[in-house]
């Protein structure tokens, strides 16, 4: 349980930053590339190469190449479903 705990929080940790949860809000969608995520994030192309590269040590994003470009995309079906599940709760307009 402790183990489990302590990898909890380091993911939580990782996510907790505007721009990462950002970012991955935009992977929830569909993958993107890191100009793709630069221009929906108003984020600089550096500090979105260093979030991804991050979120990608920590397992949360992969990357495949496609062409000349690199995508990313969520790795772990459990952190898409969390993401769907916090833009449910804390997305949606007030009915």
């Amino acid at each position: 349980m402790n183990d489990r705990s302590q990898r909890i929080a380091a993911l939580l940790k990782t996510m907790a930053h505007p721009g990462r949860l950002m970012i991955l809000c935009h992977l929830a969608t569909d993958e993107q590339s890191v100009s793709d995520l630069e221009r929906k994030c108003s984020i600089c192309q550096s500090q979105v190469s260093q979030f991804l590269k991050r979120m990608q040590y920590e397992g949360i994003v992969e990357s495949r190449k496609e062409g000349k470009f690199v995508v990313y995309s969520i790795k772990d079906q459990r952190i898409l479903e969390l993401i769907h599940s916090l833009e449910k709760i804390f997305c949606q307009e007030d009915e």
